[in-house]
């Protein structure tokens, strides 16, 4: 049993877990949950819900992704398969034109990458989708077109990238500008927001199956803007782009085996700090008590440091994923966790733009992110498409010799990660926590919550989460109690308070009912029935 009792809330916000056995869907925006949910009334299954909550959050919340962001997935169908989709850097992406930079630019064609999220709904539906492809954009396209009411939470997120894209004012940028700001101010909460140009490019995308936006008319749409103001992406990058499958990585946490993608992301470091922790008996120690809270923080401390040393696109990485998930390798490391704070030099990732989302049903359970990556992303939209371009590129490092420094053709070292849980090669379900960074930590937290401390999903979402920063920073959430705040503080870690967490979602199966969680982090809903 993963966690113990359905009634178990003593972090909780008043929310409750949904239960039901034919089907679940839970995303960070009720909208896209109920795309989710008419496609599994219409008969399809959870990748044909999946897909539409996917297609739909790049309408409704597209301050988190958008048509031009990338996509990793998890999948189980008796066994589990991964799907990489992340894009490459184009062929033209060379070291030189980053000379004399410190770091690569947030904004603009050098940040841009080849955009994967649409060759991972092709594959996806291709391989188990039961419903007709185009059926799968319908509220989407509904959604774009004839408007919606913005969100609360995502209205406070485009508000505060109001600033940073108002003040873009090159030639590239001026489609975004109207796109998303046509009153020159991010849309407030209740006000409906709606775009026409979106409509219209996910038809497309729904006729062709995909192929227009990598070798039809979007894709000249796409490379033809980029050749006019300065880009790099050429037809070619896009038309030799393909998803992989990949086999997924995974560790055994106390009989509940842990899944992640393998590299290019960042998913290892939570396998790596539940490593360090696998030894412990965390549990003997209460949930909120400096113990427990400074043994996660550490483990995750140490699992950072190897991640942004070792971790980019597999092809150039010298030390290898069995290596870093070694038991052995995690004695090592878990020798190096004293009473105080352990001093680092390494540094976090900038905080991202993402949307998590997981759907079951009886046959298939799907993990499925997707992501623009700060917010909006680059900051370009492609004139008269809605489609806004990740900005990806800044994953990679400009060190020389590093196993993710940035190069033409390329995957750059990845934030985003779907999870997932099996035990005794049985399904649990997907899970996930959104937010650049803090995606591995809010992992390790939530799974510390279900296994040590016998949380339901919906609890172990609820509860107050840590984010280790830098050196000894970590943020704390305000929810935590101030005298583990002061404790910390006493152990050598740098304490402040912080404003974002993550945002995550589950879906657990327990003797044969789907556990559906979303947490209150986020505007978001789970649904099931």
């Amino acid at each position: 049993m993963m966690f113990s009792s359905l009634t178990n809330y003593p972090y909780a916000s008043g929310r409750r877990v949904v239960l039901g056995s034919r089907g679940a869907v839970a995303t960070s925006q009720p909208l896209a949950s109920l795309a989710g949910m008419e496609m599994l009334w219409r008969g399809g299954n959870a990748i044909d819900a999946a897909l539409a909550m996917a297609i739909a959050l790049t309408v409704v919340e597209p301050c988190s992704n958008g048509i031009g962001g990338d996509a990793f997935a998890l999948v189980w169908d008796g066994q589990l398969h991964g799907l990489n989709a992340s894009g490459k850097s184009p062929q033209a992406f060379t070291r030189e034109q980053f000379n004399g930079m410190e770091k690569i630019p947030p904004r603009g064609w050098l940040s841009v990458t080849v955009p994967g999220a649409v060759s991972a709904w092709q594959a996806l539906w291709q391989r188990w989708g039961k419903l007709p492809f185009e059926q799968l954009f319908e509220p989407a396209i509904r959604y774009a077109e004839q408007g919606y009411p913005v969100s609360p939470e995502t209205a406070l997120a485009w508000k505060q990238a109001e600033s940073q894209f108002l003040s873009l004012t090159r030639p590239e940028f001026q489609a975004f500008r109207a796109t998303f700001f046509p009153h020159d101010r991010a849309p407030v909460a209740g006000e409906v927001w709606r775009s026409a140009a979106h409509a219209e490019t996910l038809r497309a995308i729904a006729r062709s199956q995909g192929e227009s936006f990598y070798r039809g008319q979007l894709a000249e749409q796409i490379t033809a803007f980029a050749a006019d103001t300065g880009g790099l992406l050429t037809l070619t990058d896009l038309a030799t782009h393909q998803p992989d499958w990949v086999e997924p990585i995974s560790t055994d946490y106390r009989g509940v085996t842990v899944w992640e993608m393998p590299p290019n992301t960042q998913g290892i470091a939570a396998l790596i700090a539940l490593n360090i922790l696998a030894e412990l008996d965390l549990g003997r120690h209460p949930r909120e008590s400096v113990e427990s809270y400074h043994w996660q923080i550490e483990a995750m401390k140490l699992a950072v440091a190897d991640v942004h040393h070792y971790i980019g696109d597999p092809g150039w990485m010298e030390v290898a994923t069995h290596h870093l998930l070694s038991q052995e390798y995690a004695r090592d490391r878990r020798r190096l966790i004293r009473k105080t704070a352990i001093p680092t030099a390494k540094p976090g990732l900038p905080r991202g733009g993402t949307v998590y989302l997981a759907a079951a049903d009886p046959e298939l359970m799907v993990s499925f992110i997707q992501s623009n990556y700060l917010g909006f992303g680059s900051g370009i939209v492609i004139p008269g498409t809605g489609i806004a371009l990740h900005n990806r590129a800044i994953g990679f490092s400009l060190t020389a010799g590093h196993p993710n420094e940035v190069a033409p053709a390329k995957r750059p070292f990845h934030t985003i990660i779907p999870g997932f849980f099996s035990q005794q090669g049985q399904p649990l379900g997907p899970f996930g926590v959104m937010g650049g960074a803090m995606q591995p930590q809010g992992h390790l937290q939530v799974i510390v919550n279900l296994v040590d401390y016998g949380m339901n999903p919906q609890s172990a979402l609820d509860a107050p989460r840590w984010q280790f920063v830098r050196n000894h920073l970590v943020l704390l959430e305000p929810t935590v109690d101030p005298a583990i705040a002061t404790a910390l503080a006493q152990r050598g870690h740098k304490i402040q308070p912080g404003k974002f967490f993550g945002r995550g979602q589950m879906i657990l199966r327990q003797n044969g009912v789907l556990v559906a969680a979303s947490e209150p982090r986020a505007d978001g809903v789970a649904l099931a029935w």
